[in-house]
């Protein structure tokens, strides 16, 4: 890699983590908020949703402003309204303050991840594109990481609003690294024929144009909505179902989730390798193949020990596929759209997969744990579907660096 690739690579990847930290130390400190502001446990769950509206809008704004506009340029305003945001939280004195807050910190965060793909996309060749993209999700779990750090050291010595100081830290940090960052090369060839030809593209029309974009964008939206769910289905109710069956302390269950965490990270590292060299179709395929058996084996989990290994077994599979979606995306739309696709398609399955607790909790409590893990499969199959249906950007690309190469 040559110094500007490098540093694209590293902005994106601080650029999720932050994003990533921001979420998990919402969840360490909800319950706190909960008990200061005297809140029913309904109420106070309606911080990560409104987060995730935040998401939703600012992935459409700010998709649309970096294709038109330039992506390091608007990449440095989601940061600026991602930070002041995290800090002004620290003085909040209401639950009505508090949600504006988090949709302002979803706005920001919400412009994150399709900028930082399509940055990757333009800055790296085909052939390397499901790496780079993995290194940028990994990133992703290093933030959550350094959420549990923080939170652990913070939040028992100086409360809730202590946490989200620390928070706004690193996104000064993630400011001086982009700001002498040039716009790639691609964008700035797109940007001036645009300007030329004085004619913009309308980037909702380009992503249904026709039945066969509007069947792809459907389909992308759809297991980028799966992948979620089973995230934040299986981080939000594992660590309470294994307490409740094995009789496990909290420090166990975060024992469990640095297992699963680890695991993702390496799924990640090596979804991105495999989708370079196999293609979307056959690594997806045994990704969510080995996904599906993966999670009803959480139904054998009968001590610690085996708990922590099916984790790691399980995050290896189900949140590796994470890693492959920016370059997925990023391969079938144009680069005057690209950050509004990756934006608008994952933000969306966002939202929608981040519903999948409630139904997770629904079916726990209807007819137990086995059926919950059995729909999470069911999910998974669908995804496998979707798939093998749609074209495969990756392969005509990867036989023409074969053909170079020999």
């Amino acid at each position: 890699m040559h110094a500007y690739q490098k540093k694209i690579l590293a902005s994106s990847m601080l650029g999720l983590a932050l994003e990533s930290m921001d979420v998990m130390l919402l969840s360490f400190a909800l319950s706190s908020i909960i008990s200061e502001f005297h809140l029913s446990a309904a109420v106070g769950g309606m911080l990560p949703a409104i987060t995730n509206l935040g998401m939703l809008a600012g992935g459409v704004i700010f998709g649309y402003l970096a294709d038109r506009y330039g992506r390091i340029k608007t990449f440095t305003y989601t940061i600026i309204i991602f930070a002041l945001a995290t800090l002004f939280t620290v003085f909040a004195q209401n639950m009505m303050t508090i949600y504006w807050l988090r949709f302002a910190v979803g706005l920001g965060a919400g412009g994150e991840y399709g900028i930082g793909m399509a940055l990757v996309a333009e800055s790296f060749p085909l052939y390397k594109r499901g790496r780079m993209s993995a290194w940028v999700t990994i990133g992703g779990q290093l933030g959550t990481l350094l959420a549990a750090i923080i939170a652990a050291l913070i939040l028992p010595r100086a409360g809730w609003r202590a946490i989200f100081i620390f928070g706004f830290i690193p996104v000064i940090l993630a400011y001086f690294v982009r700001r002498h960052l040039p716009e790639t090369q691609a964008w700035q060839k797109v940007h001036q024929r645009s300007k030329i030809q004085q004619k913009s593209v309308t980037p909702i029309t380009a992503l249904i144009n026709t039945p066969k974009k509007f069947g792809l964008t459907l389909g992308l939206t759809m297991m980028a909505a799966i992948q979620v769910a089973g995230y934040f289905g299986l981080m939000n109710w594992l660590p309470t179902v294994f307490e409740r069956r094995l009789n496990l302390s909290v420090s166990q269950s975060s024992v469990w989730m640095i297992s699963i965490i680890v695991g993702m990270s390496l799924g990640m590292f090596c979804f991105g390798k495999l989708l370079d060299y196999l293609g979307p179709k056959v690594t997806f395929s045994c990704f969510l193949i080995f996904s599906i058996i993966a999670v009803l084996l959480y139904t054998f989990v009968s001590n610690a020990l085996s708990m922590l290994v099916v984790g790691a077994v399980v995050g290896f599979f189900t949140n590796g596929m994470h890693a492959g979606y920016g370059a997925l995306i990023s391969s079938f739309y144009p680069t005057e759209i690209r950050s509004f696709a990756n934006n608008v398609i994952f933000n969306t399955g966002r939202a929608i997969g981040g519903l999948s607790p409630i139904l997770i909790g629904y079916l726990i409590d209807l007819k137990g744990f086995s059926s919950a893990l059995f729909a999470l499969g069911v999910m998974y199959l669908v995804s496998l579907i979707i798939v093998n249906l749609i074209p495969n950007p990756f392969q005509t690309q990867t036989q023409t660096v074969a053909v170079k190469k020999v």
